[in-house]
């Protein structure tokens, strides 16, 4: 029985929160009210909400944590897959762009929720974390394969250039997410590589 009732709570909170990133991709986040997520997801009622998520802030957690897992999940994939630092930095973009290509929205609702200041630095993952892009620099320097250079600022830069990409689609929707990568790609292999 506690394995129905968990799995029914599980696919009910994933309703809640593809209608909570469809009303906040669609018309901000400042409209996305319980009752226009209720609406959106077919609920009879706000208090099926309040009952799965305390309130709008674990509401919001929530989704940041889901479609950040949904990122990382998608590009460590990617990144694993590649055996040199090189390889793995340009999985990194390829991953996060094309991400953001076929996620769009849940790439604008995670940027509207950002924008919005409706999550902190106090969540347990961060969109703008960029450890894990300095662990691949560090070992790409220490293998010979990259040049020397302050691996905490490029891989900001990286970072910043990937979660820019959300931005760019809600002005330009036509953009070339493949030629935009492949452009980011060659940008950072360039000023990277040990041989230039």
């Amino acid at each position: 029985m506690s394995v129905t009732r968990s799995a029914t709570s599980a696919a009910r909170r994933a309703q809640i929160l593809d209608a909570t990133i469809e009303v906040i991709a669609e018309e901000g986040f400042a409209r996305a009210s319980f009752a226009r997520i209720a609406e959106r997801a077919g609920l009879s009622s706000t208090r099926l909400i309040s009952y799965h998520f305390a309130g709008k802030d674990e509401l919001v957690a929530a989704l940041v944590e889901h479609v950040v897992s949904g990122i990382g999940e998608h590009v460590g994939a990617l990144v694993g897959a590649e055996t040199t630092a090189r390889g793995r930095l340009r999985a990194y973009v390829e991953g996060v762009v094309g991400h953001a290509d076929s996620h769009r929205a849940q790439m604008s609702a995670l940027l509207q929720v950002v924008l919005s200041g409706a999550w902190g630095a106090g969540g347990p993952v961060g969109p703008s974390d960029a450890s894990h892009l300095e662990r691949i620099l560090r070992q790409g320097q220490e293998a010979g394969e990259l040049r020397d250079f302050d691996v905490r600022v490029v891989a900001a830069t990286v970072q910043r250039a990937v979660e820019g990409v959300p931005l760019q689609l809600q002005a330009d929707p036509g953009l070339d997410c493949a030629a935009y990568a492949a452009e980011l790609v060659e940008l950072f292999d360039r000023a990277t590589r040990a041989d230039p």
